[in-house]
């Protein structure tokens, strides 16, 4: 869980593991001790879960990977939310099941929330749901959340005039609500916050339904994914010096007296200027960031590696936490170039080498090689740990123009004097830098 090298193996245990419990539920139907209906109903299930599987795993591209892991979360809570429902419908309000139903409404509501906040989360990744910060929102989400800490209580200290499967069904509508009001307000940019502290809920809501069922390893894997997540989350936002309520709440703090882009004195570099300048390096870094994902230039960007390495140029990829829209996103890209995993740093070891490298690329990343986070107090990026690109002999960063990032402040790495701009899709950009480094 701790080495990404090790992932793969991770999952595939993770595979053999679905195997083995769809393999004994089978088994325990032959004895008799599940229904042959709900065999097949299980079986049904698989196929048409495979074939949606199947659909999804070739159509995604490296850009939407973000959305398609914020759509397996949602899948995991809509399950907990279910289970939470088929449950409580044979049961009665008894004393003796109090324990019981208070696991089921904690993983219900835990399930739903998870479920609707990931495809909102999943929306607006995708750009079709804008973000909705208005004190509206705000307030419904908090008289909804207040509502369902309350009416359990009530339900089971004074009792209202309605069955426990109503009214289950009655707060499972409230936390939906809610895991959409919940998002809603959340920045894009914040995405890879908010899915892993969904993920966190749904590992959560998976541990009560363990609880509900006296199953171990239910329990066990729930409190594993709770609890990681809430970890990755609280370190995403040390990443980005932002609490967590910041981030829920979707501020940012407010700059003062900050110059516009259109202000700054940059200086422009050629491709060909760049090529020469990669020729004759002896150590070259690349700082990945979301462009890289939405040009799809990863691969050309192994190419540049290849040609490099043959000149003896070492080359180093550093990863920022919080690069790209999902926690390891700019990992994965990278794999999926077949780029290999020694050569990516992470912030603190890149930094550490940094005053080495001879060339700095920066491509698609803006924000987490800012230096106003070190330089500038009245930044809305200052105390932000970054990559300290500035310090390298030489940086040129890949931009399509001068847009700000996600933090909508100037990037005063592009004023040094260290520091030029190639202007251009990335992708295109890489493969002529790539052509012309073949004729030097």
């Amino acid at each position: 869980m701790s080495s990404p090298e090790k992932a793969k193996t991770g999952n595939l245990i993770a595979a053999i593991g679905m195997v083995l419990a769809v393999v004994l539920t089978f088994t325990a139907g032959l004895t008799e001790t599940v229904p042959y209906t709900n065999l097949v109903i299980i079986l049904v299930a698989i196929v048409i879960g495979t074939l949606i599987g199947k659909r999804l795993s070739d159509k995604v591209e490296m850009t939407g990977m973000p959305q398609l892991v914020s759509l397996f979360n949602a899948t995991g809570g809509g399950c907990a939310m279910l289970l939470g429902l088929i449950e409580a419908n044979p049961m009665q309000p008894q004393e003796s099941d109090l324990t019981l139903q208070i696991l089921l409404i904690a993983g219900l509501i835990t399930g739903a929330i998870a479920f609707t906040g990931s495809i909102i989360a999943e929306r607006k990744l995708a750009g079709k749901v804008k973000d909705h910060r208005t004190m509206g929102v705000v307030f419904s989400a908090r008289i909804l959340l207040a509502l369902m800490i309350l009416l359990p209580i009530v339900y089971f200290t004074v009792g209202l005039p309605i069955g426990f499967a109503p009214f289950m069904f009655f707060l499972a509508a409230l936390a939906m609500i809610y895991g959409v009001l919940f998002v809603l307000p959340i920045g894009g940019a914040d995405m890879p916050v908010v899915i892993s502290l969904l993920n966190s809920i749904t590992g959560i809501a998976t541990a009560f339904t363990g609880l509900v069922y006296g199953n171990k390893v239910m329990i066990a894997g729930g409190i594993f994914v709770g609890a990681a997540g809430i970890f990755l989350t609280l370190l995403m936002c040390t990443a980005m010096n932002r609490s967590l309520m910041k981030v829920l709440a979707g501020k940012f703090k407010k700059s003062i007296g900050t110059a516009s882009e259109e202000d700054q004195e940059i200086k422009e570099i050629s491709i060909s200027e760049t090529a020469l300048a990669l020729s004759f390096a002896q150590k070259v870094a690349v700082i990945p960031g979301y462009g890289l994902a939405v040009a799809q230039a990863q691969h050309i960007c192994a190419q540049l590696d290849q040609l490099l390495d043959k000149r003896d140029c070492e080359v180093n990829y550093i990863i920022h936490p919080v690069a790209g829209r999902m926690p390891g996103h700019m990992n994965v890209l990278l794999a999926e170039a077949n780029i290999d995993y020694s050569r990516l740093k992470e912030m603190d070891e890149g930094n550490e080498l940094m005053s080495e490298y001879d060339v700095v690329l920066v491509i698609g990343a803006n924000d987490v090689v800012n230096p106003a986070a070190e330089n500038n107090p009245d930044s809305p990026v200052y105390g932000m740990p970054i990559i300290r690109a500035h310090e390298a002999k030489q940086v040129v960063v890949m931009k399509r123009g001068m847009s700000k990032g996600y933090a909508g402040v100037v990037n005063e790495l592009f004023e040094l004097e260290n520091c030029s701009l190639l202007f251009g899709d990335a992708k295109a950009s890489l493969q002529e830098i790539v052509n012309q480094l073949k004729l030097i």
